[in-house]
């Protein structure tokens, strides 16, 4: 497994990067986010494991720009801040997780390892404009089929959709949702959940009305029979 590791304090940086590598993984190491964009132009990584208090830009700003460039590999934010808000922020901001600190080295091999196994597709900005094919990355894209129409999804949204999809009929709750995707146990008081569905609702175009508000209760999928396949 390749690792990019963007993390400016030296002490925290060097114990990350010594018990990696003892696992046996690569690791490359970025001390602001101007380094960790020169990285990820010359090579690709299995994951991305980032602080989100850089010298230079704050992480939140980075992972916005990266998923707007069209990487989708998977990233795990650092924080030492202590607000939900500020984590779900880090989350909107195109982050898979975020493991607050001081952590417990296990469960950051658990995280990382866990997301290195998730699928990744994402549509760039630059395709979505010009009207081209979407563009999957990663061996195993994911993909949601409209007849004859493909659209690619994030990590996220194809989540949330495949936790919907899997069970037609059944009210989802906004806090199930936070849980089961973006694993929050408590409501963080943004809407989050609301932004994801519409994206949905718009990238999914007729499949996406099938995405039904419970009001009062949360979301459901009721789609036609037929109507959508999974790659």
């Amino acid at each position: 497994m390749n690792i990019l590791l963007v993390e400016d304090e030296s002490r925290v940086a060097d114990f990350i990067r010594r018990g990696m590598r003892a696992e046996g993984w690569q690791v490359s190491h970025a001390a602001d986010a101007g380094a960790a964009l020169d990285s990820l132009s010359r090579d690709s990584f299995d994951v991305i494991v980032m602080d989100i208090m850089l010298p230079d830009l704050d992480g939140r700003e980075l992972c916005g720009r990266l998923r707007g460039r069209g990487d989708a590999t998977p990233i795990l934010m650092l924080t030492a801040l202590s607000a939900v808000e500020e984590r779900v922020q880090g989350l909107r901001a195109g982050g898979d997780d975020y493991l607050p600190k001081p952590f417990d080295f296990d469960e950051l091999l658990a995280r990382v390892e866990a997301l290195a196994r998730r699928p990744r597709a994402l549509l760039t900005e630059e395709s979505s404009r010009a009207g081209e094919p979407l563009m999957q990355r990663g061996p195993e894209g994911r993909a949601v089929g409209l007849r004859h129409t493909t659209v690619a999804l994030t990590p996220k949204e194809h989540e949330l959709f495949a936790l919907l999809s899997a069970s037609p009929g059944k009210v989802f709750s906004r806090a199930r949702i936070l849980s089961r995707v973006w694993g929050l146990h408590e409501d963080p008081l943004t809407n989050v959940v609301d932004v994801y569905i519409r994206r949905l609702r718009k990238k999914l175009g007729p499949l996406g009305e099938a995405i039904t508000t419970v009001r009062g209760a949360g979301y459901s999928f009721q789609p036609e029979p037929g109507e959508t396949s999974h790659d």
